[in-house]
């Protein structure tokens, strides 16, 4: 499938007709051929974009909400196209990439519901006679960088509250995942945003960092918001700070699921399973460390090994809960994790095989701070068990991180749970809940090395206006 950018509404292949393929990572074949940019066409894009930002940025919120909505329906239609993209391009189940449409319609919905909510005040003035206002206006091109893990929802994500603000948008696709980052934007033009609204780039790997540092450093774009790895958010952030130009990160994580000495083992296990493995534990959110105390750890661990070792993995096209890793590359990664464990007195209490890009939903017991396991985001079906004594080592240990997006706590006590759920160094935290979870209306983003600012809710207005004082004034008198 030949996959092009979208600019100014259009159809258009890079300058010169470059282009680059991805392979599917469970059967090598070419999954998508895509238009490679060049510095040329970043400039194309960028015009369309400014260009069309003069006009959707004076439109009310009826028109962009009526768009919004429209769109969410037009996307639920296209489910069976994203599922199939996502499945040849990232290896992704049928449920996951299902639940990807499902989610980022109920987005483009919340962002609808936003147009109205985009706020400012009347403040009181010092001076006699003057009205002061705080008003808030769209800040001009948006930039959203979207990665290949939860594709159809990050790359939504990346461009729908910024459209609700009255913002023309580029969303530069995952190298990864490029038709299915191009569906997004031809389902949002299908729907009939105006043309240059809503644009799309992609570009081959080796041209990544060009790429993204002519978009951020071009004068036209005003915002930047990333959703990656941490490695790559602190490349961002650089080169956005040298333009001074505000930038969303939302980054890696290494988040912690404590179970406390009167949780409900059955739960935890379930949650702990969930956070774990879904999308082969490959979300920003998965469950990496499960933290027991040691009084109920020989029991949670039994419970826990047991249902592990029933979930199937194998090829996404077949009834399996673990489909392929994205990669070959990061599956050999997780040998690379067990190993260095097993070595160092870890022990496998579930799974650890590996077949090609395939990897068995794999627990490791008595993980201990020297293990790469422990500090590393595994970004993967490999996951790790810390036995602790007490609530404060179990807390001292979910700290333990640069990370610190999601977290979890259980525990029958919810006092004890809420205030151990306090003291975690997280953007997100759920008490008997799982690690994993997103809402579009909730405010999501992490804290430390897991980014800053904030998507969903009344919160992502702030990421994507500019706040402005007004004043309108009579005659005064003047000291000279």
């Amino acid at each position: 499938m030949n996959i092009p950018f979208i600019v100014d509404g259009t159809a258009v292949e890079a300058e010169g007709g470059a282009t680059y393929d991805r392979k599917d990572p469970m059967t090598g074949k070419v999954a998508t051929r895509a238009a490679a940019a060049t510095l040329a066409d970043v400039d194309k894009v960028v015009a369309a974009a400014s260009a069309a930002f003069e006009t959707w940025s004076q439109t009310g919120p009826g028109l962009r909400r009526a768009l919004l909505l429209k769109a969410a329906d037009l996307m639920e239609t296209r489910t069976n196209d994203f599922i199939k993209l996502m499945l040849e391009e990232t290896g992704a189940t049928a449920p996951w990439a299902g639940f990807n449409v499902h989610l980022a319609a109920g987005i483009l919905r919340e962002a609808a519901s936003l147009t109205t909510q985009i706020a400012g005040e009347v403040i009181p003035s010092d001076k006699p006679g003057i009205l002061s206002m705080a008003i808030r206006q769209p800040a001009g091109v948006v930039l959203g960088i979207a990665p290949w893990n939860a594709p159809v929802i990050l790359g939504t994500r990346a461009i729908a509250a910024a459209l609700a603000c009255g913002n023309t948008v580029i969303l530069r696709s995952s190298e990864v995942c490029p038709g299915t980052h191009q569906l997004i934007g031809q389902v949002l033009n299908d729907a009939g945003f105006p043309k240059g609204v809503v644009n799309v780039l992609s570009n081959a790997p080796a041209d990544a960092p060009k790429i993204v540092e002519a978009l951020i450093a071009h004068p036209a774009i005003r915002r930047i918001n990333f959703t990656g790895s941490t490695k790559v958010g602190r490349i961002i952030a650089t080169l956005a700070a040298e333009h001074l130009k505000p930038v969303l990160l939302e980054l890696g994580g290494k988040a912690p699921l404590i179970v406390l000495d009167d949780a409900d083992l059955d739960q935890a296990v379930d949650a702990a399973a969930f956070g774990a493995f879904m999308n082969q534990g490959q979300i920003c959110m998965s469950t990496e460390r499960i933290i027991v105390d040691e009084k109920i750890a020989d029991a949670f661990v039994a419970k826990f090994a047991a249902k592990a070792s029933k979930l199937p993995a194998g090829d996404p096209r077949g009834h399996v809960v673990l489909g392929s890793l994205v990669d070959l590359a990061p599956a050999e990664r997780m040998d690379v994790l067990i190993a260095d464990a097993v070595g160092k007195g870890a022990k496998v209490v579930a799974g650890g095989k590996r077949n090609g890009t395939v990897v068995e939903a794999t627990l490791l017991d008595h993980v201990k701070a020297e293990m790469k396991i422990y500090s590393e985001e595994s970004f993967g079906p490999v996951k790790s068990i810390v036995r602790v004594r007490g609530v404060d080592e179990a807390v001292r240990v979910a700290n333990d991180t640069e990370y610190g997006l999601s977290a979890a706590v259980f525990g029958r006590d919810i006092i004890r749970a809420m205030a151990v759920a306090k003291r975690i160094e997280s953007g997100i935290c759920h008490i008997n809940g799982p690690t994993v979870a997103d809402e579009a209306q909730m405010p999501f983003g992490g804290v430390k090395a897991s980014g800053y600012g904030r998507f969903g809710g009344k919160t992502v207005i702030d990421e994507f206006t500019d706040l402005r004082w007004i004043t309108i004034e009579g005659p005064q008198h003047y000291p000279f």
